[in-house]
């Protein structure tokens, strides 16, 4: 094979798992729309929920939208009563964050945070902004209210 085929094919095989990557990336993240109220946002715990071949599992996070809020919040799940919610804005110069499996990550200088809100790597210097989460039966309650 000649340098310039193997270049070529390199980069087409490469190409095409970054692609896969990426799409099953995207699968895996549930994006939902919170019922806002005057001191916060319901969601659904079913919302987390994943059926594969009969078993239930778990997202281990969902992004919530709502166009009454100018960035979203990621609520993790750790448990049937223990989540943390968190506003993915980040606190270095305010870029919206991406998720990522256990980290929020953002894409305009690389700082990066845990599923708690704690920076984990710089150039951000303090934790992201988290909300109170109260379970209630089948729901979720997001406690939006100032500190």
């Amino acid at each position: 094979m000649k340098r310039r085929e193997f270049i070529v094919s390199s980069c087409t095989a490469c190409l095409s798992m970054t692609g896969l990557a990426a799409l099953t990336g995207c699968r895996s993240t549930q994006f939902i729309s919170g019922r806002l109220n005057t001191d916060g946002m319901y969601i659904d715990m079913d919302d987390f929920k994943v059926k594969d071949k009969g078993q239930t599992g778990y997202h281990a996070y969902v992004v919530v939208r709502n166009e009454e809020l100018k960035f979203p919040i990621c609520v993790y799940r750790f448990s049937d009563t223990e989540y943390a919610a968190i506003w993915m804005q980040c606190a270095h110069q305010g870029a919206e964050l991406q998720a990522a499996g256990t980290h929020l990550h953002c894409p305009a200088h690389g700082s990066e945070y845990d599923n708690k809100g704690r920076v984990t790597n710089g150039p951000a210097e303090r934790d992201l902004r988290t909300f109170p989460v109260t379970v209630n039966n089948n729901q979720l309650f997001i406690d939006l209210r100032k500190k």
